[in-house]
């Protein structure tokens, strides 16, 4: 059976090497950690995994990308995976969008860019503690 999967979704490079590192460093080989840069890329490594019968449980998003905006993008998410938990990675989300994440797609954490590497990780804990109850 494959472990469940951790998604980022980015449009940098930069920030999905820097995420990996330290989900790496948390969690081990406890997930396998997968990168998207942009959120059409992110929803077909979602089917894909999911027409294997492994999970998403947590996508780390940012907002600001090309095509699809990350609010949107959870939203999406959230319609056909409602137990995934989401997470807002970004520095460029307007307050509006942040509250429509939070009401449409369940968001469960907005963190801002420069982020602190323990509050991400608290932010996945304490999303799947939630998740599994």
């Amino acid at each position: 059976m494959t472990k469940p999967i951790i998604l980022c979704v980015d449009d940098e490079a930069v920030v999905l090497n820097s995420l990996k590192i330290q989900l790496r460093n948390a969690f081990q080989d406890t997930y396998l950690y997968e990168m998207a840069e942009s959120a059409n890329e992110a929803l077909e490594i979602i089917e894909e995994y999911r027409s294997e019968g492994a999970d998403v449980i947590v996508i780390v998003s940012d907002w600001l990308m090309p095509g699809i905006k990350g609010d949107e993008f959870l939203i999406q998410v959230h319609q056909k995976y409602p137990k995934v938990v989401k997470i807002l990675l970004t520095g460029q989300a307007d307050q509006s969008a942040i509250e429509r994440a939070r009401e449409e797609a369940e968001l469960h954490s907005y963190l801002a860019k420069p982020w602190n590497s323990d509050d991400l990780i608290y932010a996945i804990q304490s999303g799947l503690s939630t998740r599994d109850n």
